[in-house]
This record gives C-alpha cells, structure tokens and sequence, in this order.
C-alpha cells in the first residue's frame, strides 16, 4: 500500500502543461463529449503503456542479476537520474506559456484527432514518458505487482478528464470557468509539477 500510495502524486505530473490545456481546449469544443472521451480513452491507453512498458524493462534488469542488489541498485540509480532529469526540464521550461500551433484545431477538432492527440502528448512528451519510466521502475524495484500502477493509470485520466467534468456540471457557466483554468495552469503548472517531483526524488534518495 505504501508503494501505491508514493506513485500516485506522479499523476499530476503526468497532465501539468499541455496535456491540461489541451483537455481545457476539447471540453467546449464541438462534439465535445465525443471528442472528450476520445481523448480520455488514449490518455488511459498511453498510460498504461508506458507503465507496462517500463514495468516489464525494471522486472528484465533486476531479473538479470549475478551480483546480489546490483539489478536494484541500477533501478535505484535509473530512477534518481530521470526525477532529476525532469526536475530540471520542468524548471527551464517554466517559462513557455505560448501554446503550440496545432492547439489551435482544438476547438474544431473531431474524435480521430483528439485521440491522436492524447497518444502523442503522453507517449512522446518527456515529462511524461520520464514520470511512467519513474513509476514503473519504482514499482518493479520495490517488488510490487504490475497492478499497483492501475490507481497511478486511473488517477492520471481523472486528472485529465477535470475539464469535462468542469462543463458536465457547470454547463454554458463553464464557458467563463475553463479560459481561467488555462492561463491558471499555463502559468502555475510548473510549480506543481516541481513539487511533486521533488518529493518523489527525496522517497527515492531517503527511502
């Protein structure tokens, strides 16, 4: 349970920046509910992809060990270098606010687009491909089963899916609501990010 619980702050990670303001931008768009769940649905798949992948890479590494602790230790050593790494890339990039240019097709996109959107913002962005690397070593090193990463996966596609729920419940109010989400997380969002990765890498150093 321990474990479990010492992922799941990663999930935050996993949707600060462009994951967020691109789920802000789906939630009014047109056919937002099916364009919404598209994206939900490849933010779900992506996620556990790259948990199952990394998860499989940790069990391969520790599994290949003639030394005693040496598979762990490298996991260990593995795990600290890329919270590092992101820490770093989350702090230098905390100044870019201005959104890409394929942002501007969210508002008249269609579900094709949304989930291919969700796929490449999760699978390729390296904050998130490091936080899944990050957890799914961290799982395999602590010897905790591959299902323990599903709360990490489930809890990265309600994060996700806020802006949604956000027009779900409020309706055409949402329409004010949403544009102050957007600039609250373009500006702010690193700072969570930095947060949470901080704390991971202080778990990881101080056990």
């Amino acid at each position: 349970m321990t474990t479990l619980l010492t992922v799941l702050p990663l999930a935050i990670v996993m949707s600060a920046g462009p994951q967020i303001v691109t789920a802000v931008f789906l939630a009014p768009s047109r056919n937002a509910r099916r364009n919404s769940l598209a994206f939900l649905a490849s933010v779900a798949l992506a996620t556990t992809i790259g948990v199952t992948v990394f998860y499989v890479l940790g069990n391969a590494v520790s599994g290949d060990d003639s030394g005693g602790d040496s598979g762990k230790n490298w996991l260990d050593y593995l795990i600290i270098g890329l919270l590092v790494f992101m820490a770093l890339r989350v702090f230098m990039q905390r100044k870019t606010t201005t959104p890409p240019k394929w942002m501007g097709r969210l508002e008249t996109a269609d579900p094709r687009f949304s989930a291919k959107i969700g796929l490449l913002l999760y699978l390729l962005m390296p904050t998130d491909v490091v936080s899944m690397a990050t957890v799914g070593a961290y799982l395999s090193r602590e010897g905790a089963p591959w299902s323990h990463g599903l709360p990490f996966i489930a809890l990265t596609v309600l994060i996700a899916a806020l802006p949604f729920l956000v027009l779900l419940l409020l309706g055409k109010r949402a329409e004010t609501v949403l544009p102050k989400i957007r600039q609250w997380m373009n500006t702010n969002s690193w700072i969570v990010s930095e947060a949470v990765i901080l704390f991971f890498l202080a778990m990881a150093l101080f056990g």
